[in-house]
């Protein structure tokens, strides 16, 4: 492939043309009306308006991406993460418009992108899997009595589902129609499919996904592990490689389940086998994402392979340039997702305009974004600004840069997830390793920040006060600063 389109946006799209540059492969963006200043088009050789802003009228429209490969002379599309990534119905159009998906089969898509067909798959490998229903509920009367069986609290989850919708926790026996009715319904919705199933619900569960890469030769290896158990509303905000409570005996046993899990489905290119963590240790199959996820930098870091040319040179027909044995886990890497959100109003996407936008810098910080100062966050997308990214020889090293670099990261006009970030990384269940993925609930107040963000105000106000009055005795200004200054670095945080 001399020539690839890139089906996405934003700080994905960059990050992919940057791996093509480097491999002396031409790009070509699309862009919807929204986007026609955005870093990506400017970045691209070649850059097509596919439509209106709203990506029902763009980036989801796959015939517009077809069209817009022919017109350059693009032979791949890499479809990056959401949108199309993982459209079935998209990747056979590619297929029969003679070009090259960077991704895996459509059949690998259809198997793994319905929970109930990834189950069944990962089943022919003994997976281990939470009891529950192995099929659609369809007779109310025998869900039930699965559900006495399994034992309350059970889980109720579209089989089409993702970030939470269509999931219901059942606490007990005589709430179990309604909260069925509730699922149904909200699956229906969200994905036009009702299909739902049942399982036991994991209390305090740790969210840990494998990497892998399969080529077409039937090599499948996996990149070791991220866990991913900071979230809120069922979607991640921090991620981090490895993690801190896997031992080598159990990386090892969760490995050889994601590439078995990959190898049910006959899977190319790169892809993510989700796995629950109990709080015993107890590791179970949750699904499989047929993608590039957006926390494989994190995996970039630790193993020093760019995942982007390794789904490129398998598109090409290469094989795995090396074995399971030749990977090794350096250092320690963690990531936090900067959203244009509200942490301190219940996580609500912020749109505005950045007044001020300068991203930190040094050694082991990586910024992955797509916007620059000066630029608006459309209201038509994910609100995701960046992927900030620390690296270190170890996890306390990792995580005392990223607090650094939070600190170094300047945005204005808008909320963002930076200072829940820095919450995370100093609240001691963290630090320890000791959360799961009920972090937010658990240990996350919106006053926390506001009480952050007074103390700041409070010595900027201070520091003001006695450049004014530089020049008529200070010295109880002074002292204030520095008491407060102090404080704060003295403080215990909860």
């Amino acid at each position: 492939m001399e020539k690839i389109l890139i089906a996405n946006r934003g700080e994905i799209a960059l990050r992919i043309m940057r791996s093509a540059r480097e491999m002396g492969i031409k790009t070509v963006a699309v862009f919807s009306e929204a986007d026609r200043n955005a870093l990506h088009v400017r970045y691209a050789d070649e850059a097509i308006c596919i439509g209106p802003a709203p990506s029902s009228q763009s980036y989801l429209v796959g015939e517009k991406i077809i069209e817009a490969c022919k017109k350059t002379g693009a032979q791949g599309i890499h479809p990056g993460y959401g949108f199309l990534s993982e459209n079935a119905a998209f990747a056979r159009m590619v297929k029969a418009a003679g070009l090259i998906l960077i991704g895996p089969s459509p059949e690998a898509m259809e198997i793994m992108g319905n929970k109930l067909s990834a189950k069944a798959a990962a089943l022919s490998y003994q997976i281990p899997m939470v009891p529950g229903t192995e099929e659609a509920v369809t007779d109310i009367d025998l869900a039930q009595q699965r559900a006495l069986e399994i034992g309350y609290p059970i889980l109720i989850k579209a089989a089409a589902g993702g970030g939470g919708k269509g999931m219901r926790i059942v606490e007990k026996a005589s709430d179990f129609v309604e909260q069925m009715d509730l699922a149904v319904s909200e699956a229906s919705s969200a994905f036009g499919d009702g299909s739902v199933f049942i399982e036991r619900y994991v209390s305090s569960p740790r969210h840990i996904e494998i990497q892998v890469l399969g080529d077409n030769y039937g090599n499948i290896v996996h990149l070791f592990e991220r866990d991913c158990s900071v979230q809120r509303r069922h979607q991640k905000v921090v991620e981090e490689a490895p993690s801190a409570v896997l031992s080598d005996e159990l990386r090892q046993k969760m490995g050889e389940s994601a590439v078995n899990a990959a190898r049910s489905c006959n899977y190319i290119g790169a892809g993510t086998v989700e796995f629950i963590l109990d709080e015993n240790l107890d590791f179970f199959f949750l699904e499989m994402n047929t993608r590039l996820q957006v926390e494989h930098p994190v995996t970039e870091m630790i193993t020093g392979i760019d995942l982007v040319k390794e789904q490129i040179r398998i598109a090409r027909g290469e094989p795995l340039s090396f074995k399971q044995e030749d990977l090794k886990i350096k250092g320690h890497a963690v990531e936090l997702r900067v959203y244009a959100e509200d942490p301190a109003n219940n996580f609500l996407p912020d749109i505005g305009n950045l007044k001020t936008y300068i991203t930190p810098k040094g050694p082991g910080i990586r910024v992955d974004d797509g916007f620059e100062q000066g630029m608006d966050i459309p209201i038509y997308y994910d609100p995701m600004i960046a992927k900030l990214v620390s690296f270190g020889k170890d996890r306390q090293e990792a995580i005392e840069r990223m607090i650094r670099a939070i600190d170094e990261y300047q945005i204005t006009g808008i909320q963002t997830t930076l200072a829940f970030g820095k919450f995370v990384m100093q609240h001691e269940a963290f630090v320890s390793g000791n959360f799961d993925t009920h972090f937010v609930n658990k240990y996350f107040l919106p006053e926390y920040l506001s009480q952050e963000n007074e103390e700041e105000a409070m010595i900027a106000a201070l520091i003001g006060a006695n450049f004014i009055k530089s020049h008529s005795g200070t010295s109880k200004v002074e002292a204030a600063i520095e008491e407060k200054s102090q404080w704060k670095m003295n403080r215990k945080e909860y």
